[in-house]
């Protein structure tokens, strides 16, 4: 058994945990919890881009999202494999679990419904994947994952400019601006959530001492509204956020967290501030295309285990 303080001193003097006999019982817990929300995004995305990818403007833009959806996949597969290879039984963890107990950011279980929203997604949660998963990459002391995430790191590069780049072209129509406005108000703020908790908050604190990550919750929200505010900025588009000068931070402008509507796609911010107990039980509760995305996922190996029990 690995003492804390061994452990400790590996991570300090930039060694890397290369197989679970070289750390602790709270080093791998800490690692699955980590490794469970990354491959559990990554799998639900497949889907929740699929369902809009139907509404592609064209061919070539269509087998874009399907190249993207395909990342993602092999991204979930990569996430899985390594809690395999940590003992955990992946087989259950995709196909036996509730829609409910999948742990992917709840902005996920809002339904995308058009190509707009696919491309808002792709600029928004790419991002934010780009932002979580690059921070893994330069700072986790776990070997394997950070070798697997060299891949992973450039394709949600990819992801995030296609995101952009479409962007950019429907903010040149007037009416479509207005359609693209609309998603960015309410996905906006969805995806400040995906960062978690505040820092004041946070339940689990071994995936900064053990060295899973580098920044913190707020730190990592604060770094994807750098890149997220300046770029709807310049295409006209408002968000409830801006730079302050006086403090090197960005400020969100609206009532955070607040209560969301998730049929309207809609935030009550008329209502003010909510509590993050009231996040945290929405967020249990899940969103409206939940059982939808995870049907489609699972609903292949239901179907053979009737087919070899009849």
């Amino acid at each position: 058994m690995v003492t804390d303080s061994a452990l400790l001193e590996r991570i300090r003097a930039g060694k890397l945990v290369e197989r679970p006999e070289h750390a602790n019982e709270r080093y791998i817990e800490g690692l699955k919890r980590t490794l469970i929300v990354s491959a559990d995004t990554e799998l639900i995305s497949a889907p929740a881009y699929l369902r809009a990818a139907q509404d592609a403007p064209n061919i070539n833009a269509y087998i874009s999202a399907l190249g993207i959806i395909q990342d993602e996949l092999g991204h979930a597969h990569i996430a899985y494999r390594l809690l395999r290879d940590l003992g955990v039984d992946t087989d259950a963890l995709v196909y036996e679990r509730r829609p409910e107990e999948f742990k992917h950011p709840y902005a996920f279980d809002v339904p995308l419904e058009s190509w707009t929203e696919l491309v808002v997604a792709n600029a928004f949660y790419d991002r934010a994947g780009f932002v979580l998963l690059g921070d893994v990459f330069r700072h986790t002391s776990y070997g394997p994952w950070k070798r697997a995430l060299v891949k992973v790191d450039r394709e949600e590069n990819f992801h995030l400019r296609h995101g952009e780049r479409w962007m950019s072209i429907l903010a040149q129509d007037p009416e479509r601006k207005e359609e693209l406005q609309r998603a960015v108000d309410w996905m906006f703020v969805l995806t400040l959530e995906w960062f978690g908790l505040p820092d004041h908050l946070k339940r689990h604190t071994e995936q900064i001492s053990y060295g899973l990550k580098g920044k913190t919750n707020d730190q990592l929200r604060q770094e994807w509204m750098s890149t997220t505010v300046p770029f709807c900025e310049s295409l006209g588009l408002r968000v409830p956020a801006h730079y302050d000068d006086r403090t090197g931070q960005y400020v969100i402008d609206v009532p955070f967290p607040a209560e969301f509507d998730a049929e309207r796609k809609r935030w009550l911010f008329e209502r003010g501030p909510i509590t993050w107990e009231q996040v945290l039980e929405r967020w249990r509760k899940r969103g409206p295309a939940n059982g939808e995305l995870v049907g489609a996922i699972q609903r292949g190996y239901a179907q053979l285990r009737r087919a070899i029990a009849s």
